[in-house]
């Protein structure tokens, strides 16, 4: 039973719930900050973030495993499917399940955002299951990065603060956008990893496509942009409240991890990269707690 528990949550891939949970507590944050927060559609928007995850790392299991991507023994995490450790079925059926309950969840969010949520949630659970299948695969073509910025950026932040003010604001946008470069990392480092298996099995990441020091140096630039864009939006709420100096000290804390994990990208090959993409979804984690810790004090 154990060894079973410890193959799904490896299928899960825990480690990067960070990625789509962030979005969404920068913006509860955010509501907190400006005098919306609603602790209901709140709470929605992280299980249906959470569960949109999970459904997202195992429809690209599966359907990698389809598509001969996956081998065992790979470089990468174990793929329990791969492996024979789950059946392909099964997998599948899991899937299915999961995005079923996943848009019943978000279904529960039209009351407070209107019906206009429906289309985009149907969008969210497309996109969830067109990152890796249907007849333009989008991780394949170079465009997971793009993606994840979008879905794990752009849409939870905005969403999620909407849902509970029903207004969008500039500042929002503002840390939605730094938010998507963070998650973008968390691929980044997944696929600088994958580059030889992903070039043999046909599979064009951006890595592929770029080559390895380029997406290093989309690594580093993604996380001092993050910040960068975090400055402008410190400068716009200064106009309603001005932070004490202290709370600086989140973007060096923030890009003191980065840098040091930069680091070792540029020094590591193989298996060895594999913590790499746990370091990575830390520092996205820990800049998203300090933030909106931050932004809950100074409410």
């Amino acid at each position: 039973m154990k060894r079973k528990i410890k193959i799904w949550l490896e299928c899960f891939r825990l480690r990067t719930l960070p990625v789509s949970l962030s979005g969404v507590v920068i913006a509860i944050g955010l509501a907190k900050f400006h005098g919306h927060f609603k602790w209901v559609p709140a709470l929605l928007c992280l299980v249906f973030a959470l569960l949109a995850q999970i459904v997202s790392n195992t429809a690209n299991e599966y359907f990698d495993y389809l598509q001969g991507t996956d081998k065992p023994g790979r470089v990468g995490p174990r793929r329990g499917v791969t492996e024979g450790d789950i059946k392909p079925a099964t997998l599948r059926n899991v899937t299915f399940g999961l995005l079923a309950l996943a848009c019943a969840v978000g279904c529960c969010l039209i009351p407070y955002g209107g019906w206009w949520l429906l289309p985009v949630g149907v969008v969210i659970a497309l996109a969830a299951l067109a990152y890796s299948t249907g007849p333009y695969p989008l991780s394949y073509h170079g465009l997971g990065e793009l993606t994840v910025f979008i879905f794990f950026g752009l849409v939870p932040v905005n969403l999620t603060y909407y849902v509970q003010s029903l207004r969008f604001d500039p500042t929002v946008l503002l840390m939605s956008i730094t938010t998507g470069l963070l998650a973008v990392n968390v691929l980044l480092i997944n696929n600088y990893r994958d580059v030889e298996d992903d070039r043999e099995a046909g599979k064009k990441t951006s890595v592929v496509i770029f080559g390895r020091k380029a997406a290093a140096f989309s690594y580093l630039l993604n996380g001092y942009t993050g910040m960068a864009v975090l400055a402008i939006f410190w400068l716009m709420i200064a106009v309603l409240k001005v932070l004490p100096a202290w709370t600086l000290v989140i973007p060096v804390i923030y890009l003191a991890l980065h840098t040091t994990t930069w680091y070792k990208l540029r020094h590591r090959d193989g298996a060895a990269l594999n913590p790499l993409l746990g370091e990575t979804a830390r520092n996205m984690l820990i800049f998203t707690l300090l933030l909106t810790i931050v932004l809950i004090i100074y409410a």
